[in-house]
């Protein structure tokens, strides 16, 4: 791995620190990718990294998405992520999470975390018990924000589908509508129940196979090899899991209209969100159309901060504001010819005070 600093994903990260504590066995990477607008938000991940580029990688990218994705969002917070990097096996111990919340809290409020792919809200729990820079914490009562903030990332999607699905292809109703979800764990499960109350023909795929079938079994719908669901026939193709996975041979096994999901990073490169706009697809750019679970877990930690109750209305009024800000990078970049991808890149590189 060459210096971070060299690496194509670095882009003016403010801070990236290398976490070990040889007592717990932690090694994580915390990066700051942005602080103009607040202190950076962005979960914490936890995953076996075969080859450690790939940890550097993903908390690099995943922390600068996380600086467009606040301040498209409209939210006083920069960007920021770490990565926990797992051991085959997963191991994740007590004292691995305490020595990350005290690497949290050595930032001095530079870094809040909350959680992500393969952190729970108990971790947060614990981590919580070494830092008060935490999000994502559970709440009590229905009124509040906060808590696993899953369903908020899945209403986001849903209404970016919506807003897609009539921009796009001039429809009011998601009824018949054929969506193929990649992905059907805590977000992708929610998208799908969301679209199938609303009358969206579905076709499922995950990396567990079962988890899919059960889902498609519930809902009506038809499941797939997971290898198989970019090639299916449909009006919006809904990437729900890990990124990347929009590169040449994704793009060119594409048979939709719309390309509208949550994954972080769905495009490999730069160019892709080009390649995607020369086939006439309609893109929803990740950070803007995923931002529900963030406004959450913001909401909550800025009114936990501010000794004042965190209220779900607000948080649901801002996730109301998701499908506006879709149509407005995609009349721009309808307007200009620009992918919308580069649209609302500049768009947040304003925001952050590097346009």
């Amino acid at each position: 791995m060459t210096a971070f600093w060299a690496e194509p994903d670095f882009d003016a990260h403010e801070c990236v620190q290398l976490v070990h504590d040889r007592a717990s066995g932690l090694t994580a990477i915390i990066a700051i990718h942005s602080t103009h607008c607040g202190p950076a938000a962005g979960g914490t991940r936890f995953w076996h990294y075969a080859d450690p580029a790939g940890a550097m990688r993903d908390a690099l990218r995943l922390s600068r998405g996380m600086s467009y994705k606040n301040a498209m969002a409209g939210l006083p917070m920069g960007g920021g992520k770490a990565v926990i990097l797992a051991d085959a096996k997963g191991t994740k111990t007590p004292a691995m999470l305490a020595a990350f919340g005290d690497a949290v809290e050595g930032l001095g409020g530079r870094y809040v975390t909350a959680e992500d792919v393969g952190i729970s809200e108990a971790d947060m729990v614990a981590v919580a018990q070494r830092t008060a820079h935490v999000s994502g914490l559970p709440v009590a009562g229905e009124g509040s924000a906060g808590g696993d903030p899953g369903p908020f990332t899945a209403m986001g999607i849903f209404l970016g589908i919506k807003a897609a699905v009539r921009h796009k292809l001039g429809k009011d109703s998601l009824a018949g509508v054929h969506v193929a979800l990649q992905g059907t764990g805590s977000v992708g499960g929610g998208v799908a129940r969301l679209l199938a109350k609303d009358g969206a023909k579905l076709t499922l795929a995950d990396i567990d196979h079962a988890r899919a079938a059960a889902l498609a079994a519930e809902l009506g719908a038809s499941a797939v090899q997971s290898d198989a669901i970019m090639s299916v026939a449909c009006d919006v193709f809904s990437p729900n899991a890990l990124g990347a996975i929009l590169d040449d041979e994704g793009i060119a096994r594409l048979d939709c209209a719309v390309v509208a999901g949550g994954a972080n990073n769905q495009l490999a490169r730069a160019e892709h969100g080009a390649q995607l706009a020369a086939r006439g697809i309609l893109y929803a750019p990740d950070y803007v159309i995923n931002a529900g679970g963030i406004i959450s877990v913001a909401v909550e930690y800025l009114a936990r901060r501010a000794g004042e109750p965190a209220d779900i209305n607000d948080v649901r009024k801002r996730i109301a504001q998701i499908p506006g800000r879709l149509e407005s990078i995609w009349a721009t970049s309808d307007a200009t010819g620009t992918s919308s991808d580069v649209v609302a890149d500049r768009m947040a590189q304003a925001l952050i005070g590097r346009g």
